[in-house]
């Protein structure tokens, strides 16, 4: 039987939803609130929620009147789907809006998943997305974690904005969210008890402990950061 550090390091996400509950990203529902009004999503828009999770973001999205589905590796709930993001099982050009926090950065083809995106909006159709950024060095964190947590890879914001626009959108306003993420950090600090947990571990306890510091004192100075933006389809 996998032990509860094993199984957590190799699912992180599952982890963080036993602390912090839904949804999984900096700035909770209300998050995602601002961004579905920057992306204009109102009465009668299509909209995909690209990694839907619990289907919150759905919720949020057929209150104000939307034709809302979601796609994730594990649907639950109506109007969801199974799918991947690299490959979605929806018609070209059928969107308005596809909805992405903080799920493009998991994609194993970051450019694939973006294509995909940009085939099922239609000619004025909108991304909105939200995605963790890292400028600098990349804190050195176990891999199942770096991986889970976008910090493999180029992660910086200028590549991502690079990226977004090589697959056919205009990128307009970007927001920082880096209180949302010092937030959500507290939030986790405050329900999890690091040292008294992996202290019991021994040296490997102490390397997985310096690693999440490292995290904490990347998300302190900026290092890593939580952008959101609305691009328009060109």
């Amino acid at each position: 039987m996998q032990n509860p550090l094993d199984a957590a390091l190799s699912n992180p996400w599952g982890a963080l939803r036993r602390v912090v509950g839904d949804p999984l990203h900096p700035g909770g529902y209300e998050a995602t609130e601002r961004l579905l009004d920057r992306a204009d999503v109102t009465a009668d828009t299509k909209l995909l929620d690209v990694g839907c999770g619990a289907g919150g973001a759905l919720e949020l999205a057929r209150n104000r009147g939307a034709s809302a589905v979601g796609l994730d590796r594990d649907p639950a709930g109506d109007g969801t789907v199974a799918g991947e993001v690299t490959s979605l099982p929806v018609r070209t050009g059928h969107v308005d809006v596809v909805l992405s926090e903080c799920v493009v950065c998991l994609a194993d083809d970051v450019d694939s998943a973006l294509a995909e995106a940009r085939r099922v909006t239609g000619p004025d159709g909108r991304l909105a997305l939200s995605d963790v950024v890292v400028e600098g060095e990349t804190p050195d964190v176990p891999d199942p974690m770096a991986r889970a947590l976008c910090l493999d890879g180029p992660r910086d914001r200028e590549t991502l904005l690079a990226r977004i626009e090589g697959a056919g959108f205009a990128v307009g306003e970007v927001r920082d969210q880096r209180d949302d993420l010092l937030a959500m950090r507290d939030d986790v600090q405050s329900a999890v008890d690091y040292e008294g947990l992996l202290g019991l571990l021994g040296e490997r306890g102490e390397r997985i402990l310096a690693g999440i510091e490292a995290l904490e004192a990347a998300v302190e100075s900026g290092e890593v950061g939580y952008v959101s933006l609305v691009a328009e389809a060109t």
